[in-house]
């Protein structure tokens, strides 16, 4: 998303949400959070969820089917490669990206002729916290 556009209020009420979360959230978690503030049905959820990620300000976790904003704005446009570490006891999510890995990934793409349109890496385990 570019900086003239704007987010309608839906996709702001839904972005907010997830910044200010200490983990990650479902869609129905964020109906569920958002409903006194107008949004009733789980298609406004969705339909913000997708212009959101979109414009790469959120993503989502396959794994756990769950929404994070983005740790670094527009980071896909960047590395390529979106990276996660899923803390299954507290459910912290780490962002990151590692060169040497999307190195490694081009390279067994490349091998295969195989074109990728979209890489995400999720690591599930403990944080140094829990673990």
């Amino acid at each position: 998303m570019t900086q003239e556009q704007k987010l309608t209020k839906n996709q702001t009420l839904v972005f907010d949400k997830l910044v200010a979360s200490t983990g990650p959230m479902s869609a129905y978690d964020l109906l569920d959070e958002l409903r006194g503030q107008g949004l009733k049905a789980p298609l406004q959820i969705y339909r913000a969820l997708e212009k959101l990620q979109e414009a790469d300000l959120v993503h989502r976790l396959e794994s756990i089917n769950s929404f994070v904003a983005c740790a670094q704005p527009n980071c896909h446009a960047k590395t390529g490669l979106v990276a996660f570490a899923i803390c299954e006891k507290c459910g912290v999510v780490s962002e990151f990206s590692d060169e040497v890995v999307q190195s490694r990934l081009a390279d067994w793409a490349d091998e295969r002729q195989f074109t990728p349109t979209k890489t995400s890496l999720e690591i599930r385990g403990l944080c140094q916290g829990c673990g």
